[in-house]
């Protein structure tokens, strides 16, 4: 049986968000790829760094432009678990990332299409290319039972 490459990466982008939770940050995980081949990884740090620009996007993309030794990241697909908020939007429009797929919409601060469209905005020099809904429930999951997990501790 020939394994999906989407689910494949989104996978790996899902076990990143497993880290972040661990870590008790919200489970949100990124992978970026190049030719078949993860070049980065993050999950989300806002907690454990104390840095609220520390998302998962934010740090795969530093960590990619880093291994490239490049500013841009022109023929890379990114792979996040939920979509990205308007700073990691940002990024990727500057990065010149090729592609983004994500799992779940964020609906609250969604900024490739639920609240902004940052991705594409015409005003802006690069669009990025989009796939939506890849592993959703399972993307969606992670987040609603982190936030539930939280809620329930809250009580305690």
């Amino acid at each position: 049986m020939k394994v999906n490459p989407h689910e494949f990466f989104m996978a790996e982008a899902l076990r990143e968000a497993r880290r972040a939770a661990d870590n008790g940050d919200v489970p949100v995980g990124c992978v970026v790829v190049m030719d078949g081949e993860v070049i980065a990884r993050g999950h989300n740090q806002v907690e454990l760094l104390k840095d609220p620009t520390a998302h998962a996007e934010m740090i795969a993309i530093t960590s990619a432009c880093e291994r490239l030794g490049s500013k841009w990241l022109i023929d890379a697909t990114v792979y996040v678990t939920i979509e990205p908020c308007s700073m990691c939007s940002g990024a990727l429009v500057l990065a010149r990332v090729k592609n983004l797929v994500y799992g779940a919409a964020d609906p609250k601060t969604g900024a490739c299409g639920s609240v902004f469209n940052i991705i594409h905005n015409k005003q802006l020099n690069h669009r990025v290319n989009v796939i939506r809904g890849v592993l959703e429930e399972q993307c969606a999951f992670t987040v609603s039972a982190f936030f539930k997990k939280r809620r329930v501790a809250k009580r305690t």
